[in-house]
């Protein structure tokens, strides 16, 4: 199977043509996520071809060199697309009383819902994340830092109404948040089917909970307050 890349006049009209139709684009990155999800979750990255997602997602295999270039390209981009996904989803989170620890809680339970839905990105953010050197420890790298940069806010949120421990690190806070949405996501998924949605962010959130000091007092203004 060759992975050549377009060459540059190619990819020039291109890019020109997909800033044209940014919905079809988009349509068809939405296809072939959801496409190379199903095949990367029976074998991996490494073991699926461009033919493959390219005819599950019911597109050309030229369709695909054309949007993305090659195999390598391809898969980067599908983890923006999912982390894209992701996001939308995690800054959606709301609730109504304005207490940025429950807020959190739905944030939290965005991502459950995510990795429910797309538990194969799970997999391949879990495998391949942490492998060194991976074929994409750069893509990895920024993307992990966009995810980071929204917890690290709701965290930050939650210190700005609630005391919290000083003696907990901000930085390891958001990474056992970040790492937890994925490892427990994915093992409900693989061997505790049986554990709720509520049960898997309760656990969660357990190690925000431990981070708040105390409550704050009934009748607080939540979108006012501030403690040192």
């Amino acid at each position: 199977m060759s992975t050549t890349p377009i060459g540059g006049s190619a990819a020039a009209s291109g890019e020109a043509d997909r800033k044209l139709r940014p919905g079809r684009t988009n349509a068809t990155k939405q296809k072939l996520f959801e496409a190379s999800m199903v095949l990367i979750g029976e074998r991996g990255a490494a073991g699926v071809t461009v033919d493959e997602i390219a005819a599950a997602a019911g597109v050309s295999k030229g369709t695909v060199y054309y949007n993305f270039g090659s195999k390598s390209d391809l898969i980067a981009q599908l983890l923006r697309h999912g982390v894209d996904i992701l996001l939308a989803r995690l800054l959606n989170a709301r609730d109504e009383t304005g207490d940025p620890l429950t807020a959190m809680e739905e944030m939290v339970g965005q991502a459950i819902d995510f990795m429910d839905e797309y538990p194969s990105f799970a997999r391949l953010w879990v495998s391949e994340n942490w492998r060194t050197p991976s074929e994409w420890q750069d893509t990895f790298t920024e993307l992990r830092g966009r995810l980071l940069a929204v917890i690290g806010a709701a965290i930050e949120g939650v210190a700005a109404v609630y005391p919290v421990d000083p003696a907990v690190s901000r930085g390891s806070l958001e990474t056992a948040v970040f790492g937890a949405c994925f490892v427990v996501g994915l093992d409900r998924q693989t061997y505790n089917p049986e554990r709720t949605r509520e049960q898997s962010v309760a656990a969660i959130m357990a190690s925000m909970r431990g981070y708040v000091v105390k409550r704050p007092p009934v009748g607080d203004d939540y979108s006012h307050a501030s403690h040192g």
